[in-house]
């Protein structure tokens, strides 16, 4: 694809994750396939996607499991790369530069890698099979040099290519010939089916597979017959069996790890289970969609995976239960609607399965929901007629849906059908069913935009007729719904309509008929004018946005034309064949996608300036009829001059062979790289799944603590660093030490310790909090205001919080009791030395007399665990006083001395402090 400037043409979103065959991980967790350009990492169990894994420039065309390592995975894609991923982590770890275009990727039961990719540089349409050799280097990026060719004419689908018992022969298909090579005898023996009868097109080779521990070789035809090829090492001496299942081409062929079963799919969608040896017994699991394209078996044999044509990968339990479904955007055979967006999810609308829309979301890439619009039982079969949804409309709030099915038998069967969005159940119910609303097949719908007070619709058909069609709100007092019901019947001389378009502010609607442009007023619906322009039939209708409101834009197949509707006159007009013209909601930008003999130009331009602004050419192959204006959650920045037309919206496209295609801009790439590489660590650091864990939770501490300490004012400082944490990191896992040790050391180095600070803070606020205590014991005998002269000479710069009433009698209630028998306590036991120390703090501490030191024995004895549980000491104060009357008693000489019991206070406020405020919450 070719690049321009600032963006280039990708597969993202809604990319075909059925292109390659999925690959299962040794321990069936996961499940990986391509999707485009990057590679999707799924859960088995969950559906849930893992990992994006971003890098390759160009189309992913292969996958296979790296046989030395099970936890890496190869990649290799039409940009000439092999890549080596680790799939659990999501980290590119090697790229190998082969310089050629790749098709699909083999490893053998060797360790071989094996490539398919042209042979000639400049020669197109002839692909080989070579053995290449992937050279060990430490280096991120390596040159492959040098390849031994195995099979000149090779199959590029991988389907078509299997390996035998230990890598010893390889097994090619094409055509009418089998193709078998010995590596080490290095022989070659070719096989052929019969070619001269009718019968020859249904002979063809469709897959091949090998038996992983016998000498067989089971191939698949287009007539659904399975051959089984025995001998294989001899060209006149070979044998072959044959059993038939399936009615149509056997798509996928598949042996189980221990071989003795054989897993075929079809058309059919049923999984067909051969009894390896017994070619009589076989089990079938039905109904599972859609055609199946792909089977892939886990190493364990546990999980079966199918690929379907649908776009789905099927988990299956030992072919017995489906346990998951991974769906894609369902591409089908073709898109007859157009491409919308709902303006409720954001998602893609387009069909889906037969007779179904599927509202695809761009951004999460997963569908959200099918709308069984036909809501009839689908069956399969060829030259059978059925119905189907041709056309599909929106309007701009998303409340309504508009779609026409039809079938075309002897005479066309047409219904156009009305759907309201339902708050409840999120999603849309029919609410208006019309029988054949034209005499003939409906080219166009459209709803008028949602500044008009009524919502409107209009149908254009082949009949000649373009009829209105209006919701009409029933009385609030019946209880009933809105119907639609016909407002307008226009036609212009008996001509054709093709296609019908309103205005941005929804006064205006053109309906072309052949090559006359028809301007009608919705409000009272009269013919305003009509705009004439060179010989040829209108295609495609396209108003103005924003500011080029006032211009009208009308392509054939050999010109583009822009109308002035204020003067009603050509403004310019151009020779182009537009295959299809698109505007941009949210500016004025217009997209005009340009049909070659064989690909397709885009140009981007504003309808007041002719001159484009973007135009890339050989956008893609083949001609391209659907594409949208999807709008962006975020507006881009940073992009060239000739980018910024993406800044808003961004451009998806179908190509012929259902496609699904965007542009990528220069920014976009950059981001996207960004998140896809090795996160930066500390380099003395390694860099392990646990370190990765403690420096998320380090991190989110950190924010905490920061939010904590802009609310309270005051930072508090964590330990800098742990050596149990340290220890962990740096000492190698089998040299470590159980688990059950490990545990405790490394939990008491997450606890975060008391800060000093505000321990050095505490001494001045427990003076003041002690003589006011005592001044608020006095008031109980009499009211006495505070006496100055016991305050802190610095009390005004210091002062402790605010406390309330209920805190002020709970101080009350702790200051009555008498806490001297702690200091005898501390003295006594070596456990509280930090207590001791805090003690002695203060000055006024140090003139503690002598006799608390002798406290009675059995005083200190009682209290114990009360120290030893200092926090829920508070909750327990009432219990605390009964226990502690006595102790007042027997200690009457401290009581008669007033300045001794103050002194012997001040321990007693510093211990109870912070268990008041812990009280506060």
């Amino acid at each position: 694809m070719v690049a321009h400037a600032d963006t280039r043409v990708v597969h993202r979103g809604g990319s075909k994750i059925n292109f390659r065959a999925p690959v299962i991980t040794q321990d069936s967790r996961f499940l990986i396939c391509v999707s485009g350009e990057c590679i999707k990492v799924f859960s088995t169990s969950t559906e849930e996607c893992i990992h994006h894994l971003q890098g390759h420039k160009e189309l992913v065309t292969g996958l296979v499991l790296n046989p030395s390592n099970h936890l890496q995975v190869f990649s290799c894609s039409e940009d000439g790369t092999i890549r080596l991923w680790d799939f659990t982590d999501g980290i590119l770890i090697r790229t190998y530069n082969v310089g050629r275009r790749i098709l699909s990727m083999h490893v053998s039961a060797k360790g071989d890698v094996f490539l398919v990719m042209p042979l000639k540089r400049n020669k197109k349409g002839k692909f080989g099979l070579v053995s290449l050799n992937l050279p060990p280097s430490v280096e991120q990026h390596v040159m492959v040099k040098g390849h031994t060719i195995v099979f000149h004419t090779v199959s590029t689908d991988p389907k078509c290519i299997a390996f035998g018992q230990g890598g010893e022969y390889v097994a090619s298909v094409k055509e009418n010939v089998l193709h078998v090579y010995f590596f080490n005898k290095k022989t070659f023996y070719r096989f052929a089916l019969g070619t001269s009868d009718e019968k020859a097109a249904r002979n063809a080779f469709t897959c091949v597979a090998c038996h992983p521990k016998d000498d067989c070789i089971a191939t698949g035809h287009g007539d659904g017959k399975i051959r089984l090829w025995r001998n294989f090492n001899q060209e006149k001496e070979y044998t072959y069996s044959t059993v038939h299942w399936h009615h149509s081409g056997v798509n996928a062929l598949c042996f189980t790890p221990e071989g003795t079963n054989l897993l075929s799919g079809g058309l059919e969608s049923v999984l067909v289970q051969w009894r390896y040896g017994q070619p009589g017994q076989k089990d079938f699991l039905p109904r599972l969609g859609s055609s199946i394209k792909e089977i892939v078996v886990s190493p364990d044999g546990s999980l079966f995976c199918t690929s379907h044509t649908d776009n789905k990968i099927t988990v299956i339990q030992n072919c017995t239960k489906v346990s998951a479904v991974i769906q894609g955007l369902v591409h089908g055979d073709g898109v007859k609607t157009a491409l919308m967006v709902d303006p409720r999810t954001k998602a893609l609308v387009l069909n889906g399965k037969p007779g179904h829309l599927q509202f695809y979301s761009l951004q999460r890439d997963q569908q959200l929901y099918n709308l069984d619009i036909v809501q009839q039982e689908y069956i399969n079969q060829a030259n059978l007629d059925q119905f189907e949804v041709v056309k599909a409309a929106l309007d701009c709030r998303g409340s309504w849906l508009a779609t026409v099915e039809q079938r075309s038998a002897k005479e066309v069967e047409i219904s156009l059908k009305l759907w309201a969005f339902d708050e409840r159940t999120q999603s849309f119910v029919l609410n208006t069913t019309i029988s054949a609303p034209h005499d003939g097949p409906i080219s166009e719908i459209c709803f008028s935009p949602s500044s008009q007070s009524s919502t409107t619709l209009v149908s254009v058909s082949l009949d000649g007729h373009f009829k209105a069609w209006e919701l009409t709100q029933p009385d609030p007092s019946d209880d009933e719904e809105a119907s639609w019901s016909c407002d307008f019947v226009g036609d212009y001389h008996s001509l054709e309509p093709k296609c019908c378009c309103f205005s941005a502010d929804g006064s205006l609607l053109a309906v072309s008929f052949k090559e006359v442009v028809t301007v009608w007023s919705p409000a009272s619906w009269d013919l305003l004018t009509t705009l004439s322009q060179p010989p040829g039939a209108i295609q495609d209708l396209c108003f103005g946005r924003l500011s080029c409101s006032k211009y009208l834009l009308g392509a054939t197949d050999k010109n583009l034309c822009c109308w002035n509707l204020l003067t009603c006159s050509l403004e310019w007009s151009t020779a182009l064949d537009v295959s299809l013209l698109l505007a941009d909601p949210l500016s004025e930008n217009v997209a005009a996608f340009c049909g070659a003999e064989k690909t397709t130009d885009l140009f981007v331009f504003r309808p007041s300036e002719p001159r484009p602004h973007f135009s890339q050419q050989a956008l893609c192959t083949g001609r391209v009829t659907r594409a949208v204006f999807a709008p962006r959650d975020e507006h881009l920045d940073g992009c060239e001059e000739s980018s910024q037309w993406l800044n808003r919206s961004q451009l998806y496209f179908l190509t012929h062979n259902m496609e699904l295609l965007t542009f990528l801009t220069k920014p976009e790439e950059e981001r996207l790289m960004a998140l896809s590489k090795q996160p930066t660590i500390d380099d003395s650091v390694a860099m392990t799944p646990f370190y990765l864990l403690l420096g998320k939770h380090r991190k989110r501490q950190e924010e905490d603590r920061d939010i904590l300490s802009s609310q309270s004012g005051v930072r508090k400082l964590l330990p800098q660093g742990s050596v149990a944490i340290k220890e962990l990191l740096h000492t190698p896992s089998h040299v470590l030490p159980s688990t059950s040790i490990l545990c405790s050391m490394f939990v008491s180095s997450l606890l975060v310790s008391v800060s000093d600070s505000r321990d050095e803070a505490q001494p001045t606020e427990v003076e003041m909090e002690s003589e006011k205590e005592e001044e608020d014991s006095e008031e109980e005998g009499a009211s006495v205001p505070p006496r100055p002269e016991h305050e802190s000479p610095d009390t005004g710069a210091k002062l402790g919080p605010v406390l309330t009433k209920e805190e002020h009698r709970e101080l009350r209630g702790v200051k009555k009791l008498d806490y001297s028998w702690i200091r005898g306590l501390v003295t006594s036991n070596p456990v509280v030395d930090t207590t001791k120390q805090m003690v002695k703090t203060p000055k006024p501490m140090a003139k503690t007399p002598k006799p608390m030191a002798k406290t009675p024995k059995p005083t200190v004895k009682t209290p114990k665990p009360m120290v030893e549980t200092t926090e829920p000491m508070v909750e327990t104060t009432e219990p605390m006083v009964e226990t502690t009357e006595p102790m007042v008693e027997t200690t009457e000489p401290m009581v008669e001395t007033p300045r001794l019991r103050v002194r012997t206070r001040k321990p007693m406020v510093k211990i109870t402090e912070p268990m008041v405020e812990t009280t506060n919450p």
